[in-house]
């Protein structure tokens, strides 16, 4: 499993890139911004994590060009900073997951875990009020491909980070049904991801100003007090 560490402090390298190693992890390093997103971009890799200030190029700049992109690529980003403005703009650049420094390492580890099992076919299929044809979900005329990871309306594609594939994946799975914040929290982010619910709100806004589109009809709403459902309107 290979990781790429963008982290510019030597002690802090050290400490994750030996723990990462022991724990079986093939752990690549960069110590400045323009080399990491150099390095994300030439190369393979299962999850990056990301330092937020870095020499040259930040972490917020690296996410953005990422996703920009079409990387879809896990990152973890890693932060001194942990008010809720400065952990959102991190969320709003495209990142999966958040760390604040200084933090433990069975939590680091319990991070990554999480972000690397949260693949799309990891998430159970528990409704049957839904269109299955060769791996196709499709709710009125959105369909998500399941081969392909790719998602579609009209037959435009709707290019999705990771994280908002498996919130449209579960939501797809489940039409019709209120969602709670917290069901989708545990179901999309993981029973063990220990995150404010506000982190669903933020997800489901990005996905729905790339769904419902304009002089289209809304497909994803809101239910106030309970949650989110996705239906089509009537």
């Amino acid at each position: 499993m290979k990781l790429l560490l963008i982290e510019d402090e030597p002690s802090v390298v050290s400490f994750i890139h030996r723990y990462l190693t022991e724990a079986g992890y093939d752990v690549s390093v960069a110590m400045d911004g323009h080399s990491g997103l150099q390095m994300a971009t030439e190369h393979s890799f299962q999850l990056i994590i990301l330092d937020v200030m870095l020499p040259g190029m930040n972490g917020i700049a690296i996410c953005k060009a990422l996703r920009k992109q079409n990387d879809a690529t896990p990152i973890l980003m890693l932060t001194a900073l942990g008010s809720t403005e400065n952990v959102v703009a991190g969320l709003d650049s495209g990142a999966d997951d958040y760390l604040v420094k200084p933090f433990k390492q069975a939590e680091l580890l319990a991070r990554i875990r999480s972000l690397l099992r949260r693949n799309p076919d990891s998430v159970a299929n528990t409704t049957t009020n839904v269109n299955h044809n060769a791996n196709v979900l499709k709710v009125a005329d959105l369909e998500l491909d399941l081969n392909t990871k790719s998602a579609s309306r009209y037959g435009e594609n709707i290019v999705l980070t990771a994280t908002e594939y498996r919130l449209l994946e579960y939501m797809m799975r489940n039409p019709r049904r209120v969602l709670s914040r917290m069901e989708i929290l545990e179901n999309v982010w993981g029973i063990d991801f220990n995150m404010n619910t506000k982190v669903v709100d933020v997800y489901v806004n990005y996905l729905r100003k790339k769904v419902n589109r304009k002089e289209q009809p809304a497909l994803i709403q809101t239910v106030v007090g309970m949650g989110y459902m996705l239906k089509e309107e009537e």
